[in-house]
């Protein structure tokens, strides 16, 4: 069996635990240990007895399964066939370093085009009141759009991928605000900016899915100009904590 350092490789082929595995490759958890223990999926130990795994170990083995005759169709199902799960090769929009892994596990997660929920909705309220803000959206942002599981005060359902603030804002884990978008370079000839909703501040926290992917944001929005307190910062902060506890529990509940 291939041992794998951490060291080996960076952000874009990212480490990932048996469970985690198993999730991407459409399998149990018990499937993939014996996939592990077979030397089928390549992994190593840690120091404290738990195996880990990248990535790239995972795309080879779909890879190869799909190639055989034997590959069974649960293996093809999580090979993205939709291209909104698959990195772009020259995307015009700034994109994290595990870009590819991050797609991957939003495609396993399914939320996109999923139905209405009354959680995520009081969310984006309570966003708009703790910030006194007339637009507030939780975003999925595929490989093509940002999606809004979401919205208040906007009346589409999603905007091209190119368009969206929240592809800068999934870049870091903490807080990314624009105060002002007309003196901003990145973004004052932004469809966005220029069209409706007019959007001159942005205010987006990334939402964090069990495996530490940034699959979005909880943001709020304003036609005008303004900055937030610390104390609306720290707000927004802990309504996204609880959106991201949501995505952990959607997947639960995928799941089982």
């Amino acid at each position: 069996m291939t041992k794998m350092k951490k060291s080996d490789a960076g952000d874009s082929d990212p480490i990932l635990t048996t469970s985690s595995a198993a999730r991407l490759l459409g399998v149990a958890v018990s499937t993939a240990q014996l996939w592990i223990e077979s030397g089928a999926l390549e992994s190593w130990k840690t120091p404290g007895g738990h195996r880990r795994v990248r990535l790239s170990a995972i795309t080879r083995l779909l890879k190869t399964r799909a190639d055989t005759a034997s590959a069974d169709s649960m293996a093809n199902a999580f090979i993205p066939t939709n291209v909104e799960f698959l990195p772009q090769s020259a995307p015009r929009y700034p994109v994290p370093g595990n870009e590819a892994a991050r797609l991957l596990a939003l495609n396993a997660l399914d939320i996109v085009e999923s139905a209405n929920d009354p959680v995520f909705d009081r969310l984006t309220w309570l966003a708009t009141q703790v910030t006194d803000t007339p637009m507030a959206l939780v975003t999925m942002l595929t490989a093509k759009r940002q999606w809004f599981k979401s919205r208040i005060g906007v009346d589409v359902d999603e905007t091209p991928r190119e368009w969206a603030f929240c592809s800068h804002a999934i870049l870091d884990d903490d807080a990314f605000i624009v105060e002002d978008a007309h003196a901003d370079h990145r973004f004052r000839n932004n469809p966005l900016v220029t069209g409706m909703p007019y959007i001159r501040f942005y205010a987006g926290i990334p939402l964090i899915d069990r495996d530490g992917f940034r699959m979005g944001t909880l943001c709020v929005l304003d036609r005008e100009p303004r900055r937030l307190r610390e104390k609306e910062i720290r707000a927004l902060r802990e309504l996204a904590a609880i959106a991201s506890d949501e995505l952990k529990r959607f997947d639960k509940v995928r799941a089982a």
